[in-house]
């Protein structure tokens, strides 16, 4: 008897997965592909969004007739910043744009202008300052670079709900990827700001992320999601079964701390300081911050393990040792050895003294005293002036270094800190939300304090 199943199309920036859940969330099937990047028609590298489309297809015909699965239902995952646009025929017009694509920053300067200045732009619609990552943003730039591609544009998607409409035909829109920093969605009246409308831009209405739309593949009936960004499919698991209010900080190149429970609007000094909202699978503001967590610790690391002549995996082994570590918070006390702050921004020194340490393992303390600082301050942004956060959950590669459970636990007394160990925790929310269950799932808690 087959095994009836629900497809998943994982699409990360590096690495894209179509992910297969059984009827009780377990994952029964997962491969991953990287694709090449091309570039655009300005020579900038971009995903090869034809390869792409050209994978989906032929993964589901192949699962339409597999022996051992019986596909039920699909849903799409997707990075966020990016759109699609189409013309008055259902055709993509242009390469998908990457994020970082430089942007000239005299385009979006009208738009501040008209609407109440930057500052305040940026905090009605939550979103920093951020070129093309405000993926509203590239509307605008689309139009002033190339205003004869523009001329054709008749519908504009979010990557997730493109790749979806690859499938139904159907044109729509949803509050996750419209909430992610889009410069798009009002905070402070909850639907499209004012320029939207302004600039003549016909949006699709957002719908529920549990929407489904029936097709035909090969002959065999599915119901396929509408789509959902994944940093608020990573959200949906912890939804369903944390017991209680929670904070969730999210480790790797960056740490993305969320707090779906702080409803203070947005402020410019948050702004300024790397906060952003996103939207959550309720339709409710999620206040974010993040720091360059993984990337400063490599950056510093590297010196280290140079100065000590050790392996680079070498700070796996060190335990957490709070005697080190407060006597090295006494010798150096508010001054820091490996970064530099000018203003919210935070650098590795141009020069760092390696001989104030005797040991690999001190010098890993310190350096772990000041990212854990850093860490600190930033989820402290997401905090509430009455916080009544009862969790708080890291996930991650930094779930695994004692030091940053330690130094998080002691921060943070009046929390339950765990550690959380979700396998593709933005497939399985993608795959929640369609399901129309309120399952409680496994979380993989460890408590830390």
């Amino acid at each position: 008897m087959k095994e009836i199943v629900t497809a998943i199309f994982d699409i990360g920036k590096t690495n894209k997965k179509i992910v297969l859940f059984n009827e009780d969330f377990k994952i029964v099937s997962e491969i991953e592909q990287k694709f090449a990047e091309t570039n655009d028609d300005d020579g900038f590298e971009c995903d090869d969004i034809e390869h792409i489309e050209s994978w989906i297809k032929e993964s589901l015909s192949l699962l339409v007739h597999s022996d051992k699965f019986d596909l039920k239902a699909i849903n799409f995952t997707t990075y966020g910043a990016t759109i699609v646009y189409l013309d008055e025929t259902g055709k993509r017009l242009t390469p998908v744009y990457n994020y970082l694509k430089p942007m000239d920053e005299m385009i979006p300067e009208h738009l501040y202008k008209r609407y109440g200045g930057r500052d305040e732009f940026c905090r009605r619609t939550a979103s920093p300052a951020l070129g093309m990552l405000n993926s509203g943003l590239q509307i605008l730039w689309l139009k002033s670079v190339k205003p004869e591609v523009f001329a054709k544009v008749k519908h504009i998607l979010h990557f997730p709900q493109y790749l979806s409409y690859t499938l139904t035909g159907k044109i729509c829109s949803e509050h996750t990827s419209i909430g992610c920093h889009t410069a798009l969605w009002d905070f402070d009246d909850m639907r499209y700001h004012q320029w939207v409308e302004n600039y003549g831009l016909d949006l699709p209405q957002p719908v529920s992320v549990a929407t489904l739309n029936e097709v035909m593949i090969d002959g065999k009936k599915l119901q396929v999601g509408v789509g959902i960004h994944d940093s608020s499919s990573s959200l949906a698991p912890y939804f369903s079964s944390s017991k209680g209010k929670f904070i969730l900080l999210s480790t790797g190149t960056w740490c993305i701390n969320m707090n779906p429970f702080n409803t203070e609007i947005l402020t410019v000094d948050q702004l300024d300081r790397d906060c952003l909202c996103y939207m959550s699978i309720s339709r409710q503001p999620v206040k974010s911050s993040r720091l360059f967590l993984g990337h400063l610790h490599e950056s510093a690391l590297k010196h280290i393990t140079d100065h000590f002549r050790k392996p680079d995996n070498y700070y796996k082994k060190i335990k957490a040792d709070r005697k080190w570590s407060s006597s090295l918070r006494e010798k150096f006390k508010d001054s820091h050895v490996f970064f530099q702050t000018d203003g919210y921004l935070h650098a590795l020194k141009n020069y760092i003294d390696m001989y104030e340490f005797s040991t690999y393992e001190e010098a890993y303390h310190q350096l772990m005293n000041e990212l854990c600082d850093l860490t600190i301050a930033s989820v402290k942004l997401v905090l509430p002036e009455n916080d009544n956060t009862e969790n708080l959950y890291i996930t991650g590669g930094f779930s695994k270094n004692d030091l940053f459970i330690d130094h998080i636990s002691e921060a943070f007394p009046a929390k339950l800190v765990y550690t959380s160990e979700i396998v593709n925790a933005s497939s399985l929310g993608a795959a929640l939300v369609i399901s129309g269950t309120n399952s409680e799932l496994n979380l993989g808690l460890t408590r830390c304090n």
